[in-house]
């Protein structure tokens, strides 16, 4: 009756110790069936369960499987067998004693604790002053992740300043949790937005953020992650993501409309990628703010001509006092006629240069079958050989460049659709038109017969602006048949690199995207000028017109040349039958992220064991080279606060490789030079990375190799502890009394002998360690126990229920921690078999275990 049985009063140290003897001895069953019926034999649970979590050893941050987290699992289950257990069964000062005590468990080491020690005993329920105390409390101790973790899930986040809780994760670079923090309460979301964007100002200097959190350990990365391009960046996306007023970012906005400036200055007048015309038309419409009037006057004078920079004042009417040094001198000798910018639009013929025609690729149509259709009456008179049954349609669309000037998607300015003999393109711009029901219909229809074959090129981004232009496609989306992306198909070119020999691209070519593949194919680019241009304006020149219908005809001459050729450019007869799906896409990441790191391959590495190869992890495999640890390999591992370079360092001068992943490879591989840098894929498991290192330096891993290494502290020396001298170092410590131990009739006799045999007899070494270096016991200092290095003996550690079943401890003499023979080996034979090099002399221990 676990009712009368909870006033036999069993302490709660004793339920603790008995239940970490079982923990260490892994036997979760027994542990399992000790926690229930300890529970019931506790005169108060709520508190005996606060007092085992304040003392309970092995408190390990980040890791779930501690004993003090079984018993708070194993304690829930249990309070809902026993509902007569709960908080509100006690008075209320006791009550709150007890939620006292258990928001001082809600820290760094115990994070894992949370939610369970939330539900026990409803801290939701407490005053939030107090909550908030704690908060403070784990604030001052620099725990901020953890601050806010709890903040979260106390639901605190009206009660805290948005500023104090999230500026220190900003500054580690841990926005997600900030964002995370503050979703689903739209005002602290702009309270964040408003924060970021005040860090974009231009006059805002970080380190004054910085001196408010002087314990705060920041790296060069986490500095690069507040400068005003990526916080703008960030800005933008909450703004939209959350749909915030764009009054809120002011400086964001700014920044970015100023960044798309100085890109229109240098395509224009340093690369000369954009036809004056262009770029008169659209920073006309796209720069409307003073301040950057101003700053485009200025780069003007930098760029241009004062002349230049005198029109564009003018036109702007900026005062006198805010113009750069000459323009103001330059207005005064401008003839009246050049006050007035005029405009660009001027005559020209169809058909280009000879120049231009030699280099890029020309549409092979003449003037009058490039059609506009701006009316229901015209499209319905060109439906018929739109949707003719068999058809092949180029599909391409023009739309307005907005350079963060608007936040909203595009809308479709121009569709262009190109068949054998013709190009017809449809004008959205007449608002009338484009919302005639007629219009919409007919692009449906289009879209949605199989029997009529649509070619694009990425047309996930056009479609995008047609729901921008046409929200009815929201509710009622297009059905898509019989499309054919041909960016799908290009990735496939590229992946076979194959081709004519005439028509293969070098690979520092400039070209890219349907500019290349069009290179690749029919052996000229695209003349892509005209690409940034103001598409809502009208009437278009003739330039406009000649790019628009290349870039939808071009898709039939590509496919034309491809479907009667695939085998020339390794693609299959029938080019429909290619697709990009999501798997695909994530089988083709991997193989790039394997072309990337593929400098050198098993084949160039001579066979190794395991202590040869010397390597170093960065902070973000930490897993895997414990892992490699274990199996032998000699690692070291960055700290979370060392910089990358480090690795780089230590590659030079100890001359180990460099296993990393994610955006330090780049760097990282131009600083130690060829194939001494190995890319590993983040998403994959630590015992599957390991797996992959191992076979790509052709290592010959045997069961003697396991062990042999420290884990902890990467050294391979060790000295043999018999359990004689380890019982009286434990005594002579303090950690053992003759109490604490049962010793039975058949240990007894064995450590009398042990303790009668002479030092000089070496102990049995364990059978996994042939590849250990082994010290000396006298090397041992006999008062201190501290190994001549310094680091003492790790006694702490050793349970003392272990002392009568371990014959022989083993301890490393680098940081003192102590091992002994469990059935941790077993496993890691069991995980790592497919990759062991069996050899006659090992096969006999591998058939022992």
């Amino acid at each position: 009756n676990p009712a009368s049985s909870m006033h036999t009063g069993l302490d709660p140290t004793v339920l603790r110790d008995q239940l970490f003897e079982l923990w260490t001895q892994k036997d979760l069953k027994t542990l399992h069936l000790a926690v229930l019926q300890g529970f019931s034999k506790l005169n108060d649970p709520l508190e005996a369960i606060l007092t085992i979590l304040e003392s309970c050893p092995g408190k390990q941050k980040g890791r779930s499987h501690t004993l003090g987290y079984c018993i708070l699992m194993e304690f829930q289950t249990w309070m809902k067998e026993h509902p007569q257990v709960s908080l509100n069964s006690l008075p209320e000062q006791e009550a709150f004693s007890l939620q006292q005590r258990a928001l001082h468990l809600l820290t760094d080491a115990q994070p894992n604790f949370v939610e369970a020690l939330i539900n026990i005993y409803q801290l939701n329920t407490v005053d939030p002053s107090v909550l908030r105390l704690q908060i403070i409390r784990l604030q001052a101790l620099n725990c901020y992740k953890e601050a806010i973790d709890i903040a979260s899930k106390l639901k605190l986040q009206n009660e805290l300043s948005v500023e104090e809780m999230c500026i220190p994760l900003i500054l580690q670079d841990k926005l997600s949790m900030a964002e995370s923090y503050v979703k689903g309460h739209k005002h602290l979301v702009q309270a964040l937005v408003t924060l970021l964007d005040s860090w974009c100002h231009p006059n805002f200097d970080v380190n004054q953020i910085i001196m408010q959190f002087p314990r705060l350990s920041l790296s060069r990365h986490h500095m690069g992650v507040i400068q005003p391009k990526m916080l703008t960046k960030h800005v933008i996306r909450l703004v939209e993501k959350y749909n915030i007023d764009q009054a809120l970012c002011p400086n964001a906005l700014y920044k970015r409309r100023l960044d798309s400036l100085r890109y229109l200055m240098y395509k224009a007048f340093v690369e000369n990628g954009m036809s004056e015309e262009n770029w008169s038309d659209l920073v006309q419409v796209s720069f409307e703010d003073l301040e950057l009037q101003i700053q485009l006057v200025e780069m003007l004078v930098r760029y241009s001509c004062l002349r230049k920079a005198a029109q564009w004042s003018i036109r702007y009417n900026i005062p006198p006092e805010r113009l750069p040094c000459g323009v103001w001198e330059t207005q005064q000798t401008l003839p009246q006629h050049l006050h007035v910018l005029l405009d660009s639009t001027q005559n020209e013929d169809w058909v280009p240069s000879s120049s231009h025609c030699e280099r890029f690729y020309q549409v092979p149509l003449s003037r009058d079958k490039v059609i506009f259709v701006d009316t229901p009456e015209a499209l319905q008179k060109h439906q018929t050989l739109l949707l003719k049954e068999g058809g092949v349609v180029g599909v391409d669309m023009e739309w307005q460049p907005t350079f963060g000037c608007i936040l909203t998607q595009s809308q479709v300015a121009l569709i262009q659709l190109a068949v054998s003999e013709h190009v017809f393109l449809i004008d959205l711009c007449q608002k009338s038109y484009c919302q005639h029901p007629e219009t919409l219909n007919f692009i449906r229809r289009l879209f949605s017969q199989s029997n009529i074959l649509k070619l694009g090129y990425g047309m996930s981004g056009d479609l995008k602006c047609l729901l921008a232009t046409w929200p009815q496609l929201i509710d009622q989306p297009l059905k898509m048949e019989g499309v054919l992306d041909l960016l799908n198909v290009h990735q496939k070119v590229k992946r076979t690199q194959k081709g004519p020999k005439e028509v293969l691209v070098s690979q520092d070519s400039s070209e890219k995207g349907l500019s290349l593949l069009v290179q690749q194919v029919l052996g000229q680019p695209l003349d892509k000028t005209e690409q940034m241009s103001n598409w809502e304006k009208r009437p278009l020149r003739v330039s406009q017109i000649r790019y628009a219908a290349a870039d939808a005809y071009c898709l039939v001459d590509v496919y034309n040349v491809l479907s009667s050729r695939p085998a020339d450019f390794g693609l299959p007869a029938d080019l429909r039958t290619i697709s990009t799906s999501q798997t695909e896409k994530v089988k083709e990441k991997k193989q790039k992220n394997k072309e990337n790191s593929k400098e050198l391959s098993c084949e160039d590495f001579p066979p190794v064991p395991p202590q040869q190869l010397r390597v170093v992890c960065d902070n973000m495999l930490q897993g895997l080279g414990r892992y490699l640890r274990c199996l032998g390999v000699d690692v070291v591992m960055l700290e979370n606060t060392d910089d990358h370079k480090k690795a780089a360092e230590l590659a030079h001068w100890e001359g180990r490789f460099i296993l990393t992943c994610g955006q330090p490879y780049q760097s990282l591989r131009s600083q130690v030079g060829e194939g001494r840098c190995l890319l590993l894929d983040c998403s994959e498991k630590a015992r599957d990375q390991a797996v992959r290192v191992l076979r790509y330096f052709n290592v010959k891993l045997t069961p003697n190799d396991v062990f042999s290494r420290c884990q902890a502290c990467n050294s391979d020396e060790y000295v043999a502890v018999p359990r004689a001298d380890m019982r009286n170092m434990l005594k002579q410590k303090g950690f053992l009394q003759d109490q604490n131990i049962d010793l039975t009739d058949e240990v007894l006799p064995q450590m009398e002998e042990e303790k009668a045999s002479t030092s000089s007899v070496t102990p049995a070494l364990p059978r996994y360690t042939h590849q250990c270096r082994w010290a000396s016991l006298s090397g041992l200092d006999p008062d201190s126990l501290t190994f001549p290095g310094g680091a003492p003996i790790q006694l702490h550690t050793v349970p003392h229920g272990l002392l009568p079943k371990i014959p022989v401890f083993y301890v490393c003499t680098r940081c003192g921690k102590v091992f002994w023979e469990g059935s941790h080996f077993e496993r890691v034979l069991s995980m790592f078999q497919d990759v062991f090099h069996i050899t006659d002399q090992n096969a006999v221990v591998t058939a022992a275990q």
